[in-house]
């Protein structure tokens, strides 16, 4: 009277018939299947129902049904044959597989008395790419996953758990275990050692045969049939589809054209409203990182949204959070195809920086277009968001060699970026202890730098801050990449000291023009001097003949820079040659850098006072000559000093010649 409802679902499990379920077949529910699949049956026009893909030729189909018909007891219709729970009455108890109930507990104290298995599941992304490209796949399914794993008799009380009908212990190996995932995946791989990699992958209870061929793939189809039925191993006749050209796995798709999202997550993450909560947002991120290497600056994107998981950061949803949101849903829904790697193809890496992300694209070149393999992009730390702008660029491509060691360690690779001072970097004797170290960590690494051009670096919009002194008078002039190893003299500012002195410079390096009117020996000269900067919006740089690379700056800024070199008291108040040498050191320069140094030096008081002494009124001195030992003596007293006996001072006398 006071059981519930469920008690009457829970029967006693009746006594099991000899009679094998191959010789009668049970009732299944046949569900609508996607336009691509359809159903085979194994036994007649209606018994043991199968699903294969539906643009098999009549041939293919019946090569397909006669293989499967020779392994059928390998496929499971309904699993009669497990036994599930045992209560203490030895009594079985019938649950989900045949009335639908779910039995959940809670294994936790277990798992923390229970010594862990860590056997190592296999990497998703390397699977993806070595099932992606080909023409067909099977993809096969365990009926039930871990309870066709038996528990040993001896350790099966210890999975023993209590509800309101009593208490139970399992015979077969249950869900919410530690060592569970670890254990099964060790089976599969036992069982399937001598195919895996080669004709199927193995990802706990998913198994997938691929092949490019159809003959190919029913051949090892057929082999791993055969060893399932060897090792009483079942498969879901419901889960497993034979022969189909793409499907889905481990939430992505599969098929001869490479990796895609699922689009059934994309669908339910596209209809999620906005969070409102910081829970919310940590649902939302989630859900979306799963995708994170299909999307290009996927940090930079998502930033705004995770500013407001830091703590102690008010909860408010921007405009700036809307409009991140909206865009990452569109991105997934846009997300490109990925490909799997030609290894013996060349590795390509564009790596980019902003102010607070990196951003980098795994590609590969198939027949004169691009083809992104993976997406990656990662937060800058509150330290790296403070490195200047190479050192934001030099730590991208660190980072993307860390990140895709496995493809590049071995490979040639070609790196792309916008920021063409890391080409001179790995060349450079001094530099940063930082930019060192990360030169040093790249070496083991076979690549070359290539700046990028055109519509990837324009340094359009900074001209408009500039002043340009040759309005409509500019000459169209492509410019050379070569950086000779000149020294470079002193730069003209054509008459006007108002103007920028590397204007001209900088409007050729960034917007490739250069002055008209100039006579034949001043062209020449000026395409000599601008061969040693470079352009890095918003800066213009010189690279020095000890590949050094140093700012250009002009104006109240260099004048800011030489006092700072020369006031500081840890400066120690130095000359004008040094002082200017500590400019350099700093990374800056200017032309006029040592008449500037001199004429700061000369009008500063306190170094007029501690200068040197002029040496015209001093009394000239003569060496005193020495022939033989003991001939001039050096005499003078040393003290006081305190002693026992009072004597104060030593007389001492030294020999000129022996000392």
């Amino acid at each position: 009277k006071y059981l519930p409802e469920v008690r009457r679902k829970l029967k006693i499990r009746e006594a099991k018939s000899d009679k094998s379920l191959i010789d009668e077949p049970p009732k299944v529910e046949l569900k609508d299947l996607p336009p691509h699949l359809e159903y085979a049956f194994l036994k007649g026009d209606d018994k043991l129902s199968v699903v294969i893909a539906k643009d098999l030729s009549v041939e293919e189909k019946t090569a397909l049904i006669m293989v499967l018909k020779s392994h059928k007891r390998v496929i499971a219709w309904k699993l009669f044959d497990i036994k599930v729970v045992e209560n203490e009455e030895k009594k079985l108890i019938q649950t989900r597989l045949v009335t639908g109930w779910h039995v959940c507990i809670d294994y936790r104290k277990l798992n923390e008395e229970t010594r862990k298995d860590h056997f190592p599941l296999p990497f998703m992304d390397q699977m993806l790419e070595r099932l992606a490209g080909n023409q067909y796949y099977c993809f096969l399914d365990g009926f039930s996953g871990y309870f066709q794993i038996s528990i040993d008799p001896k350790e099966q009380k210890k999975t023993t758990f209590t509800c309101p009908y009593g208490m139970f212990a399992y015979r077969r190996m249950p869900f919410g275990s530690c060592n569970a995932p670890g254990k099964f995946q060790r089976c599969m791989m036992a069982i399937f050692y001598d195919m895996i990699e080669k004709t199927i992958e193995v990802f706990m209870d998913d198994f997938l045969v691929f092949r490019n061929s159809f003959q190919a793939c029913l051949s090892h189809l057929e082999k791993i049939l055969k060893r399932c039925e060897d090792t009483n191993l079942c498969l879901n006749w419901e889960k497993s589809h034979f022969m189909v050209k793409a499907g889905i796995v481990l939430g992505h798709k599969i098929s001869k054209e490479g990796i895609e999202v699922d689009k059934a997550k994309v669908d339910f993450i596209t209809k999620l409203p906005h969070p409102t909560t910081v829970k919310g947002i940590r649902s939302f991120v989630g859900h979306a990182s799963f995708y994170h290497h299909f999307i290009k600056d996927f940090s930079k994107i998502v930033r705004p949204m995770t500013r407001l998981l830091e703590k102690d950061t008010p909860f408010i949803f921007s405009k700036e959070c809307v409009e991140s949101f909206q865009t990452l849903k569109r991105k997934l829904t846009e997300a490109p195809i990925l490909i799997a790697p030609d290894w013996d193809m060349p590795f390509e890496l564009m790596c980019y920086a902003s102010d607070f992300a990196i951003g980098i694209v795994l590609r590969q070149r198939y027949e004169k277009h691009f083809r992104p393999i993976h997406y990656a992009s990662k937060t800058m730390t509150e330290a790296e968001s403070n490195y200047t702008t190479t050192e934001k660029e030099m730590l991208a491509v660190v980072y993307a060699f860390e990140k895709f060691r496995s493809y590049l360690i071995m490979n040639k690779s070609i790196v792309y970026t916008d920021h063409s001072a890391l080409k001179y970097l790995f060349a450079k004797k001094y530099s940063k202890a930082r930019l060192l170290r990360w030169v040093l960590l790249l070496q083991e690494f076979t690549f070359k730098v290539i700046d990028t051009k055109g519509a990837e670096n324009v340094a359009a919009d900074h001209l408009s801050q500039l002043e340009n002194p040759h309005q409509n008078v500019l000459d169209p002039k492509k410019i050379n990449e070569s950086f000779p190893l000149e020294t470079l003299n002193l730069v003209s500012t054509r008459g006007n000291s108002s103007t920028l002195w590397f204007a001209d410079f900088t409007n050729n390096h960034a917007g490739i023009f250069v002055v008209k009117g100039m006579a034949s020996q001043q062209k020449s000269k000026f395409f000599k001097d601008v061969k040693h900067y470079f352009w890095d919006d918003p800066f213009l740089f010189k690279v020095y003949v000890d590949h050094v690379i140093r700012r250009c700056v002009h104006g109240q800024e260099a004048i800011d820079i030489l006092k700072a070199c020369h006031y500081r008291s840890t400066r120690g108040h130095h000359g004008p040659n040094y002082t200017s040498k500590k400019v350099f050191d700093l990374g800056f320069y200017w032309p006029t850098i040592y008449c500037d140094a001199q004429d700061l030096v000369k009008n500063y008081e306190v170094y007029q006072r501690k200068g040197k002494i002029s040496q015209r009124d001093e009394m000239p001195q003569n060496s005193i000559q020495v022939y033989d030992i003991f001939d001039v003596w050096g005499i003078d007293f040393m003290g006081p000093f305190l002693s026992s006996k009072g004597n104060k001072y030593i007389l001492v006398a030294v020999d000129y010649l022996s000392k």
